[in-house]
């Protein structure tokens, strides 16, 4: 342990950045569910009730990440490093802008059915969105290694699915004879949506990495 991380072990804590944190992650794991059941909703009406659910969430995220920078600006001593805190919120605002975005897109583009690459996409990140919450509880006592480590590379791994499943519903979309052009662009749209929501997943897993690395 560096010298820089004995001192800041000896102040005070902080304690309102873990429980904004945590209801951050709280608020991420349940637009992620929502999410799911938008993905897999039996009707448009039925998507249309469930994306104005989630556009409340991701205000509630709106106003944490707000709540957050003005606690960097008034706080003296923090946790973390500065930075580490704004990626780390920031990373969290990105993910539920996407979802967010993704579920508007469903509904802008009439899209009413539910595709298996849809409703495995909205699997991988309602894994992420819990292993997200998982790890953020962890970070405050970084004697938790072992179990940041191995959620890290959880999180690549699910990525990695990600990426896979991407090429692989893009191919089918251009694969199939006789869609529309204009449906296999919108559908394109919500797989790349999708996929920048990981993506910003695995972003998050590399400011926990960073982390561990600073304060070891």
């Amino acid at each position: 342990m560096n010298v820089d991380a004995i001192i800041k072990w000896f102040m005070p804590r902080e304690e309102r950045f873990q429980n904004l944190l945590t209801r951050d992650t709280e608020n991420l794991v349940a637009a992620a569910r929502l999410f799911n059941d938008i993905a897999h909703a039996a009707d448009f009406e039925r998507r249309r009730v469930l994306t104005v659910e989630l556009k409340a969430i991701e205000h509630q995220g709106d106003e944490i990440t707000r709540q957050v920078f003005e606690a960097l600006n008034s706080t003296f001593i923090t946790p973390f490093d500065r930075e580490d805190i704004r990626a780390i919120v920031t990373d969290l605002d990105d993910v539920l802008d996407a979802l967010e975005s993704v579920a508007q897109h469903l509904i802008l583009f009439e899209l009413s059915d539910a595709p298996e690459g849809l409703c495995q996409f909205a699997r991988i990140l309602t894994e992420m969105a819990g292993e997200i919450h998982r790890l953020t509880g962890l970070i405050w006592d970084l004697s938790h290694d072992k179990q940041l480590l191995a959620g890290i590379v959880r999180i690549s791994d699910l990525e990695n699915q990600a990426d896979q499943l991407y090429n692989t519903v893009i191919a089918d979309l251009f694969r199939e004879d006789g869609r529309p052009p204009i449906r296999i662009l919108k559908w394109k749209e919500v797989y790349q949506g999708l996929e920048d929501a990981c993506d910003h997943c695995r972003d998050y897993s590399y400011v926990i990495g960073n982390l561990l690395v600073k304060n070891s």
